[in-house]
């Protein structure tokens, strides 16, 4: 199928909604629900009684039965039994030997269950994070990293246990999203991001995996021309003076002549 380019401002209301609303999603999570402002589900076999606390609370660091590691557990705001886990390593020999946080898992709501686990390098970089946002006992936010800084993040909206929403970042700032509109695995929406702004949309409206239109931001189109433009001029002015005081430097100027003028003959011996 042929791709064919609309120019057109762009008028998808709904599908930033959704995007606003998976952000809050997340921010909730660590946020107003830590503070008590907003009312949160309790997984599955967990309790709001503290002190009814399950046993088993999920663990999703992998510390158990491995003498090697050193377990730290800690209480978080409002919690009145250790609801923050961390698990050290010790790596190297001698005097380059040194202890490293591996992984961190937190019961973000209080109900005695974790729900967000972060892996990291033996340089104590992230690696990885998986969380439940929405406390049903299932991950539905998967985030990788790269050097430390998230290069990829992986949502799942619908709550069946699979990514519908593909984040991609360079250096932190985000660059493209693929939609998943109908559920079927594959993306049939494309978001590209310039300096952090929407830039332009691909559709895929009859879901056969190809764009069938490209909705583009006609302001931002015209700032990034007007900007190229811009710099074009100032390079091309910056040229002819940088030829002009070439010339000028290589023109005699009336007083050499006249200096030159007025030098009395040699002496004839």
């Amino acid at each position: 199928m042929s791709t064919r380019t609309a120019s057109k401002v762009f008028s998808y209301g709904t599908l930033i909604a959704a995007s606003v609303a998976a952000s809050l999603a997340v921010g909730a999570c660590g946020g107003d629900a830590a503070k008590g402002n907003v009312k949160v589900a309790t997984a599955p076999g967990g309790s709001k009684d503290q002190s009814k606390w399950p046993a088993d609370d999920r663990t999703m660091c992998d510390w158990k039965d491995k003498p090697e590691l050193e377990v730290s557990e800690t209480n978080g705001p409002g919690a009145l039994r250790p609801n923050v886990r961390r698990i050290f390593k010790t790596y190297g020999e001698g005097d380059a030997r040194h202890k490293t946080l591996v992984c961190r898992e937190i019961d973000t709501n209080l109900d005695g269950i974790k729900d967000v686990v972060r892996t990291f390098n033996a340089k104590g970089e992230a690696i990885h994070e998986e969380a439940d946002r929405n406390y049903d006992g299932r991950i539905d936010l998967w985030i990788n990293f790269v050097d430390g800084r998230m290069a990829e993040e992986d949502v799942d909206t619908n709550n069946d246990g699979k990514p519908d929403v593909w984040k991609f970042y360079v250096n932190g700032q985000l660059q493209r999203i693929r939609r998943d509109r109908n559920f079927d695995g594959k993306a049939d929406i494309w978001e590209i991001y310039a300096r952090g702004r929407l830039e332009r949309v691909g559709l895929d409206d009859t879901y056969d995996g190809h764009v069938d239109r490209w909705d583009r931001d006609e302001q931002m189109k015209y700032e990034a021309e007007t900007a190229d433009r811009k710099a074009r001029d100032e390079l091309m002015n910056a040229e002819m003076a940088a030829k002009a005081d070439a010339g000028a430097s290589s023109t005699p100027t009336a007083a050499d002549a006249g200096a030159k003028a007025v030098t009395p003959p040699a002496k004839k011996k």
